[in-house]
Formats: C-alpha cells, structure tokens, sequence
C-alpha cells in the first residue's frame, strides 16, 4: 500500500501524501521521542519531518524501503532540532545540571530508565544514533547500519562504546 501511496505522492497527489502523512506520523512521533526525550520537541520535530516530507518525497527512489527512509529524514531532523538547542542552550547563562549524574541507586525503575535514555541522549552523536536504533527503536544491526549508511561492524562498535561510557556516566552496572 506505501509503495502505491509514494508513487502517487512523489507525482504530486496531495490526497496520497496526505494519506501517507497520516499513515506514518505516531512512527515519526515516536522516533523523534526517543531522540529527543521531550514530548514539546518530538512535536517540533514529527512537524519538521512532515514540512520536510512535503519537498523530499520527490527525492525517493525507492531503493530502500518508505519507512526506513522516513526514519532517516527523522533523525536527520531530529539531529537539526539538537544542534539548534545546542546553540539556544549556549546562550542561557543558568543551564541545569545534568540530571544523569544526580541519578542516585535508590529512585525507582522510571527514575532509572529515565537517567539511562537522557545519558544515551548524551553520548557522541553516531554512538547516540546507534544506541537509539538498535534498543529504542529495536532495529537490528544490519538495519541500523542502512539507516545510517555504515557498516553493520561500525554500528557493533558504536554500541560497545557506548556502553562503555555508559558505564563512566551513570557509575554504575546499567548498561
């Protein structure tokens, strides 16, 4: 039904684009969740990918699949929506303290989930990128790697350094 629905989108059929739109959207919504941590930014960011979609989806070849190539539109968008806080956030003279590091071993299950995803959100980008698409949004390696376009090999490696800082952020056996 995507390939149907694309086909009449990317030839300019506002009802098929629409129908996609809707098709895909808590897809977009929770990728960008997931990146984000924040429900205010993954709506910033699911409304980005939709204005984006509108322009992009005459770029679509097909060589991979619809939803593969809208979850890299996401977390391009969703790595746009960070660089721009990265830049607000410089200009705020009283920035909190990072909340991972006041994550103490007696909070609750939430609590600790909560310190882990803002931890990952924390690591070097393509160590983040990996994490989120292997455990977060449950793609195995080989995906992951065509959705950021690396080697499976390179995925493995951000995932084992990541971990690895995991363990220095959170000081403790989380990971």
């Amino acid at each position: 039904m995507d390939a149907e629905l694309v086909d009449r989108a990317v030839n300019g059929d506002r009802e098929a684009f629409g129908r996609l739109i809707e098709r895909h959207y808590d897809f977009v919504h929770a990728v960008a969740w997931r990146w984000s941590g924040s429900e205010a930014d993954a709506e910033d960011i699911a409304q980005d990918v939709c204005i984006r979609l509108g322009s992009a989806i005459r770029g679509f070849r097909g060589t991979s699949r619809f939803r593969t190539w809208l979850c890299t539109l996401t977390l391009n968008a969703a790595r746009d929506h960070r660089r721009r806080q990265a830049r607000d956030e410089k200009k705020i003279v009283a920035y909190a303290s990072d909340p991972t590091l006041n994550a103490d071993s007696g909070s609750d299950d939430e609590d600790r989930r909560e310190a882990l995803w803002t931890a990952v959100r924390a690591l070097p980008g393509k160590q983040c990128d990996a994490v989120l698409l292997v455990y977060a949004e449950g793609l195995s390696h080989a995906a992951a790697a065509d959705v950021l376009g690396c080697s499976e090999a390179t995925i493995s490696w951000h995932i084992h350094e990541a971990r690895k800082r995991l363990r220095t952020l959170l000081g403790k056996e989380a990971v």
